[in-house]
């Protein structure tokens, strides 16, 4: 470009034809200077973009390598969020499975702590039975000990019949067959008894006679009904007279209805006509109602 404005001006100056040397030198100077001026202007243009290049080159280095960091940090961030919500989804099945065995743990806790409230009410139950059965062997070893002399003797016998304290005395011991007016005998084993049954205040006695099954037919005694049950209240008004409290003893007839063995020979008939004297139990060593519904649920 200065050589082009340099040629231009001589080539003015060539045609003028009338420029002297003194001014064309002078316009060859300014001519120069202004060139120099203008490479230099130019020069430092050229400086001045080629650092505005550089500069925009080293932001887009830069940026570049943000964008790398920042595309490294989204495929990061990509990754963690599939693998928190594959996570959020075991998770949620989990918290599910506990959730539904938690309510399956309730509920047998519930069950088990019913369980086990029963069974504290049914161990207290069987303490009162066990104490009531040591209380009630108790009273049956007493009461055999206290008979002792008239068990040897054969006077009578002390057992355990359906669950009950039973004082068994033969009835031909005590009766005439078909009769109801004590013997001698039978009235000196009664007044021996009488004494010991007084002595257990806390107990009750039912006297019930028994026959076997030869029927009878008087006028007094249409059956084996009558004739049981009168000769157990014969022996109820004996003890009453002998010392027991009429409070603490009944009478009851079974007639042949509840033998001890078969009514098959003589000697197995006479051990059926007996009469026994039952220890009643006593009402407090009974469980309650309440106590038996709870056990039975």
């Amino acid at each position: 470009m200065r050589n082009h404005v340099f040629v231009l001006i001589a080539s003015g100056l060539l045609v003028g034809a009338c420029v002297t040397t003194g001014t064309y030198d002078k316009k060859v100077a300014e001519l120069q200077k202004v060139t120099a001026d203008h490479d230099q202007a130019a020069a430092a243009r050229e400086k001045a973009l080629q650092s505005r290049v550089d500069d925009l080159q080293k932001k887009i280095a830069e940026l570049e390598k943000q964008l790398g960091a920042a595309v490294t940090e989204r495929d990061g961030l990509r990754k963690s969020l599939d693998d928190t919500t594959a996570l959020a989804g075991e998770m949620k099945k989990r918290l599910e499975k506990l959730g539904q065995n938690v309510d399956k743990l309730t509920g047998e806790k519930g069950e088990l702590a019913r369980t086990l409230e029963d069974a504290k009410v049914r161990l207290e139950e069987l303490r009162k039975q066990k104490a009531a059965a040591e209380a009630r062997a108790a009273t049956f070893r007493n009461l055999v000990a206290r008979l002792k002399s008239m068990i040897d003797a054969g006077q009578l016998k002390v057992i355990i019949r359906d669950g009950r304290m039973v004082i068994q005395l033969e009835s031909d011991v005590l009766f005439d067959s078909g009769k109801t007016n004590i013997k001698p005998d039978g009235q000196t084993a009664l007044a021996k008894l009488a004494p010991v049954l007084a002595g257990i205040t806390d107990r009750k006695y039912l006297v019930t006679g028994f026959t076997d099954d030869v029927p009878i037919h008087t006028q007094r005694f249409p059956s084996n009904w009558e004739l049981s049950t009168a000769r157990a209240v014969e022996v109820v008004k004996f003890l009453v007279a002998s010392g027991l409290k009429p409070q603490q003893v009944a009478a009851a007839g079974y007639s042949e209805f509840d033998p001890v063995v078969a009514n098959d020979t003589p000697e197995h008939r006479a051990q059926n006509r007996r009469i026994e004297i039952v220890l009643q139990p006593n009402l407090s060593d009974l469980p309650s109602l309440d106590n038996l519904q709870s056990v039975a649920k």
